[in-house]
């Protein structure tokens, strides 16, 4: 007999269609009254599956009184009350390591676009501006400049490796000084004013909420690059658009936003930003990966055994 699962939203196409073969799959986005479901549900509902961001706070997880494991399909866990789970005794998983190559590959993609502006003159020469205004503007160059990695993880680490291949000069931040061949700054603001390039790849959440402000940014200054594949929140947005707007930063790679999908229109407009729709790990191999691991772990613990990437 297949175990219950509650999926909160639809996500990567092919760990859906496994659930299906794996599990009695309950749909809750498709729930025409999400209270009557969950209340229909409630009493077998031991794993839920989360994706998208949509949250999973502490109302839900009292309507699921038999929830013993919630499944993230991701890294990030900012839209999961950690705490809520933990006075539940609720396990949370996510999906760690599997992505942490095709986020650094985008992270780097982002620091040479942003340097070297290839979308802008892509577009440049599509519009005919080479033939009528002459070769595109000089850009900068990466070799010899300073990545502050704001956010030493496994992924800052895959991010380090990357950027010394580009002959670039790593500098980081961490909560805790790692055991690492690299220079560190013991805030944000000292690291964006060591830093040509300044990449954020913290957690989300209330801890780093609005962690890059009008200070990180005076001290990364107007030769300075900001590029983020952590979560827009990390970001205080407004603040962000008005320093490149008014050219007091040089520049911004962005794949994560405030309230996505909602980007602000006035980014749209920049010459000195460019812009991803949240893409860094968003490859077929990544994304399979991600999809098999969160079933892994809703498997391993339904048939009473340890799961392999808890968070709390």
């Amino acid at each position: 007999m297949k175990h219950d699962l509650l999926l909160t939203a639809k996500g990567h196409q092919g760990t859906q269609k496994r659930m299906e073969q794996e599990f009695a799959l309950i749909k809750l986005w498709e729930a025409p009254d999400r209270a009557a479901t969950l209340k229909a549900s409630a009493a077998k509902i031991r794993a839920l599956a989360h994706t998208g961001h949509s949250k999973v706070d502490a109302a839900l997880m009292d309507a699921l009184p038999k929830l013993e494991i919630i499944a993230n399909f991701g890294v990030g866990v900012d839209q999961i009350d950690l705490d809520a789970a933990k006075q539940r005794g609720i396990i949370v998983t996510n999906t760690a390591n599997v992505l942490n190559d095709c986020v650094a590959d985008c992270a780097m993609a982002l620091v040479l676009n942003t340097l070297r502006k290839f979308p802008q003159a892509d577009k440049y020469l599509r519009a005919g501006q080479w033939k009528t205004q002459g070769t595109y503007q000089l850009t900068t160059s990466l070799s010899g400049k300073t990545l502050g990695i704001l956010g030493l993880g496994r992924i800052g680490e895959e991010i380090a490796r990357r950027a010394q291949a580009f002959r670039m000069i790593i500098r980081y931040h961490n909560r805790n000084q790692k055991d690492v061949p690299y220079d560190y700054d013991p805030d944000a603001v000292t690291l964006a004013k060591n830093s040509d390039v300044l990449l954020v790849i913290t957690p989300g959440g209330a801890e780093t909420n609005k962690l890059i402000n009008a200070r990180v940014l005076d001290a990364l200054g107007p030769q300075g690059y900001l590029v983020n594949v952590a979560r827009g929140s990390v970001v205080d947005q407004p603040v962000l658009l008005q320093y490149l707007q008014q050219k007091k930063i040089a520049g911004a790679g962005l794949d994560v936003y405030e309230h996505e999908p909602d980007v602000p229109p006035e980014f749209f407009e920049l010459d000195n930003a460019v812009l991803l729709p949240h893409m860094a790990s968003a490859t077929i191999e990544t994304r399979m990966a991600m999809g098999k691991l969160q079933i892994e772990n809703i498997l391993l613990h339904l048939s009473g055994q340890p799961v392999k990437t808890p968070v709390n």
